[in-house]
């Protein structure tokens, strides 16, 4: 007899920004009893919408998502709230006959609810505001630097003016007396009770993606992303040590509006930001292990994924994706290896 106990099923749909995740996740909605489960650590925020890229309203009604709104953007969000959230979101749908679709691109947060958090140290409001006093002083390259004796590997991955994952790794080096990367290779595995299909939407041309990046932000300039920082700031205590206004396109339009350049830098700055977010991205996802990749740059994308998902639906539980997918698993994997 066919075990009445297996896992419910749940789809992880990840790939970089302008990788047309949302689309594609509300077209599986439509087809699949399912909904989606927003991975993304800036859609978090409440009143966030041209530069989180939120889902219109259309597409909201259109598919039930969860994740969204749920916070201030003058609060903090950690990958250990994610990952509660997400797994209580996830019981939920899946209790309702559903199938959770968790689409999205923080990789962090998706290796979190799969693999489990290290016990790092709660954040230290003190330490970090002498961290931004050091960084205002004297920019946060010369504290990549410092990172990168105290914790070479953490301060290979990162990028010397991403500010708040700086702060972090020198918050945890300070608080613990160890790297971070050293406490990452403590972590208890976690056992993630659901039989997952991984999906990644990579780019088959890089300049292409770059050109949908470029695309998109400057649409965001369009409707009027500057207006919303400043109805922001009249709205809550912003300050620009808040990871809500760090994040990939609300940095560069504080820094636009505190004096720092004018418009057109602004927009070199913010398309230059969020390639590089792109590239640490891709990063994550190479590094991840059995993926199913589509190429987002696809016309049919959406048809295709779509397709993959119904004859994964129509395969008993935990079989490995692999074996299902060698040709289409191992031909593009080895297309986007080097990209």
């Amino acid at each position: 007899m066919p075990p009445t106990d297996l896992p419910p099923r749940a789809i992880f749909l990840m790939g970089p920004t302008a990788s047309g995740k949302t689309g594609v996740a509300v077209e599986l909605v439509q087809r699949f009893p399912s909904e989606i489960v927003s991975v993304d650590s800036v859609l978090v925020y409440r009143d966030l919408n041209i530069g989180a890229a939120k889902p219109s309203a259309g597409a909201l009604a259109a598919a039930r998502h969860h994740l969204i709104d749920i916070i201030d953007p003058t609060e903090t969000y950690s990958a250990a709230a994610f990952r509660r959230d997400a797994l209580s979101a996830m019981a939920d749908i899946s209790a309702r006959g559903k199938i959770p679709i968790l689409a999205g691109g923080t990789m962090l947060y998706f290796k979190a609810l799969a693999e489990g958090l290290s016990a790092l140290p709660s954040a230290n409001a003190g330490l970090r505001a002498e961290i931004d006093a050091r960084a205002a002083r004297n920019g946060w390259p010369s504290l990549h630097a410092e990172l990168a004796k105290l914790d070479p590997d953490t301060a290979t991955r990162l990028n010397p003016t991403d500010a708040q994952r700086i702060q972090r790794a020198l918050e945890v080096c300070y608080l613990t007396g160890h790297a971070m990367s050293q406490q990452f290779g403590r972590r208890e595995a976690v056992a993630l009770p659901y039989d997952v299909l991984p999906i990644a939407l990579l780019p088959s041309d890089r300049k292409v993606l770059h050109q949908r990046i470029e695309a998109r932000f400057k649409a965001m300039l369009d409707q009027g992303i500057i207006e919303e920082v400043e109805r922001l700031k009249q709205r809550y205590a912003l300050h620009a040590g808040l990871p809500a206004m760090r994040a990939v396109g609300y940095r560069q339009v504080w820094e636009h509006l505190e004096g720092q350049y004018e418009r057109d830098v602004l927009a070199a700055r913010g398309m230059a930001a969020t390639r590089q977010l792109a590239k640490r991205q891709l990063t994550w996802l190479r590094a991840m292990p059995e993926l199913v990749v589509f190429d987002c740059l696809d016309k049919r994308l959406a048809e295709h994924v779509a397709g993959y998902v119904q004859r994964w639906l129509a395969r008993p539980n935990s079989v490995n994706i692999k074996e299902l997918s060698k040709q289409n698993y191992f031909q593009l994997k080895q297309r986007f290896i080097v990209y």
